[in-house]
């Protein structure tokens, strides 16, 4: 106490922060310092107020300063307020706090939208990209949510949906900028969510539509509120459930259009800040819709001003990308705290086994000895189709069996791998693709190329390996608290596998010169594919497949549960390790020749199984043939289909897997 004295008394009397104030004063003074520290050490504070007038007292630091900073520090703040308050709509109208524009795919089907519109109709741009990017956020949401709707779109089930559509959309649009690399040469840059800008435009016409929204917002607060309510209840209300849903989602889609437009896609903003204003002790819908936007804008602006101040020490790091490395271990952590709503189980439904397994493997050999024999014989030139014998087959094997058995290897290693993995977890949407383990493969192999100057095959190979096995790992680990949760697994390894993406495309960007090399190999590309390295790939394919043929009766017993496995003399961690590092080794050399992203590790053993191979040694050995028939396809269709340009394998396959992907989710 200050004895009366009147100044004491004041402090006394003055009200601490409770509540979300007390969270928001500390992130904006730490904002706010930043902010300061950046800005004065562009422009000395005795000249902020210069310059900006008068063109003759101008220097290029004040340009810069009232041109670009400033402009940026107010995108910050206008794009983290609109996804914040995107966020919390899509968590309030689906009852999910998980949902957020990323997500929900909806970031990325506007990001797909803008790059088609520039290469097929850029005078849709004319007048706006807004429109364009409203349209594919829409396109991608009702997708997911028809996908979703036979689960009762549950948390889980919604946002895996929406990684996947993300995922798939991201695909395609490396295909965009593959054929049209001249039209689209900074998509690849500007997709990873930059905040740079060159003047104000952009921040005036965000302003008055995040004012709209807020105010849309706003007169949704009571049917928002009822809708907390059970359907009965609110119903009962009068209330009507479809358009207040269909309200919300289109403002919630609306604003995230708007600001993936200007600056790309900006992830988990939507997600955490909800989260921190909830936390935080924000209970009335009304409370949590503006500190919902509050807290975005405080969030993004912080970590704005935070890969600006690391600028100062090395290359600066897309925001998008800084958003990704925050977000990502937010939702994981997240994610554990929100019921599944998904039925239980760890079987599939029952297929019929046939009768004689061993014909049917040997159908399926003399299919996978065709399209072999097709991919090498079977070609396009200037003068139409033509099939390769005598001495020009002979002139034209040197250049298509390397890619051949290279793609053949890789599709049979794909294939076990997913085998494993389904085994293994009793998922059947497992894969080597959807559990992150080709995106941890890249990233091992980028770090390798980034850091060490000199190696060698045996280095590359090892390099993947230890990515795809530290990130199935980790996935493992994630999910090993909800006892392998099929949701939870699979959603642990679309995350990690998306963040893991979006670190290796920063990489990309501001890596060694010559990690731009690599950029075919990651979308799959085979063109470079020698003798020695497909036989190389080959050979270690081989005797991985040999070294899984004394797993056959761990795979036999893991889908039976741990319990019955442990009363039958199995270890459930012990084998699981073993797979593990079988899985991230079949994965891993795969990835080496056709890239992280394929999903022929998930078609593979599904197709294996429809076709009635139900055990393990019969399963195992039709997956692979399969897996080698569909890579062989693939790498044979995108050299044809679109000649003379080419697609590379690992997209062409993903063009196919994606769709297969999602239909198995929508069953």
């Amino acid at each position: 106490m200050d004895n009366g004295h009147p100044a004491g008394l004041a402090l006394a009397r003055w009200p601490r922060p409770q509540g979300p104030m007390a969270v928001a004063l500390p992130l904006a003074f730490v904002a706010l310092s930043l902010t300061l520290w950046n800005l004065s050490d562009l422009l000395p504070l005795t000249l902020w107020g210069r310059g900006t007038f008068a063109p003759e007292l101008a220097d290029f630091r004040q340009m810069v300063f009232h041109h670009a900073r400033l402009p940026r520090l107010a995108m910050a703040l206008l794009a983290g307020g609109a996804l914040g308050l995107s966020g919390i709509l899509y968590q309030l109208v689906l009852r999910n706090p998980l949902a957020e524009p990323t997500t929900l795919g909806v970031s990325a089907g506007a990001q797909l939208a803008l790059g088609a519109a520039m290469v097929t109709a850029p005078g849709l741009l004319a007048e706006g990209r807004e429109g364009v990017a409203l349209g594919g956020g829409l396109v991608s949401a009702l997708l997911v949510f028809g996908l979703s709707l036979g689960r009762g779109m549950a948390p889980l089930t919604l946002i895996l949906a929406g990684m996947i559509v993300g995922y798939y959309a991201s695909t395609i649009g490396s295909v965009l900028v593959l054929f049209n690399h001249g039209t689209l040469s900074e998509l690849f840059v500007w997709q990873s969510g930059v905040l740079s800008q060159t003047g104000w435009l952009d921040a005036t016409r965000l302003a008055p539509r995040l004012l709209l929204a807020g105010g849309i917002a706003a007169l949704m607060i009571r049917p928002l509120t009822l809708l907390g309510l059970d359907e009965a209840g609110a119903r009962g209300l009068g209330l009507g459930l479809g358009k207040t849903r269909l309200a919300g989602l289109a403002v919630a889609t609306a604003l995230a259009a708007v600001v993936v437009a200007p600056v790309g896609v900006i992830g988990f903003v939507g997600l955490a800040a909800p989260s921190v204003a909830r936390l935080s002790g924000a209970r009335l819908v009304s409370q949590r819709l503006v500190w919902s936007t509050g807290f975005g804008a405080l969030l993004l602006w912080i970590t704005d001003q935070s890969v600006l101040a690391a600028g100062r020490f090395g290359p600066e790091i897309p925001t998008g990308v800084a958003t990704a490395a925050l977000g990502a271990p937010f939702l994981l952590w997240l994610m554990r705290r929100v019921r599944s709503g998904t039925v239980e189980g760890r079987s599939e439904r029952a297929v019929g086994a046939l009768s004689r397994p061993g014909l049917g493997l040997v159908v399926l050999l003399g299919l996978l000895v065709l399209v072999v024999w097709g991919a090498l014989s079977l070609g396009r030139g200037a003068g139409g189709w033509s099939w390769a014998v005598g001495s020009d087959f002979q002139a034209l094997l040197p250049w298509r069996w390397p890619r051949v058995l290279g793609t053949l290897a890789a599709g049979a290693g794909l294939a076990l791998s997913g085998l494993l993995l389904r085994r293994m977890t009793g998922n059947p949407l497992a894969s080597p693709e959807v559990l992150g383990v080709g995106s941890g493969a890249a990233l091992g192999v980028v770090l390798l190329v980034a850091l060490v100057p000199v190696f060698d095959g045996p280095a590359l190979f090892a390099a993947a390996t230890l990515g795809a096995g530290t990130t199935l790992a980790t996935v493992l680990l994630i999910a090993r608290g909800s006892g392998f949760h099929p949701d939870r697994l699979l959603l642990a390894g679309v995350v990690l596998g998306a963040f893991l993406s979006a670190f290796v495309a920063h990489m990309m960007i501001v890596g060694a010169p010559r990690l731009g090399l690599l950029m075919r190999w990651l979308t799959g590309s085979t063109y470079r594919l020698d003798g020695d390295t497909a036989l190389g790939m080959l050979g270690v394919t081989a005797f991985l497949i040999v070294c899984s043929l004394a797993t056959v009766r761990w795979v036999a017993i893991m889908p039976l549960g741990d319990a019955v496995g442990g009363g039958l003399g199995v270890s459930p961690s012990g084998v699981r390790r073993v797979l593990v590092l079988l899985a991230a080794a079949l994965a891993a050399v795969a990835t080496l020749t056709v890239g992280p992203m394929s999903f022929v590790g998930l078609m593979a053993p599904h197709m294996s199984r429809l076709m009635g191979f139900t055990r393990p040694l019969t399963q195992g050995a039709s997956a692979m043939m399969l897996g080698g028939i569909v890579m062989v396809g693939a790498d044979f269709a995108g050299r044809m289909v679109f000649f003379p340009w080419e697609i590379p394998a690992g997209l062409m396959a993903t063009l196919v897997g994606g769709p297969y992907l999602l239909w198995l989710l929508r069953r």
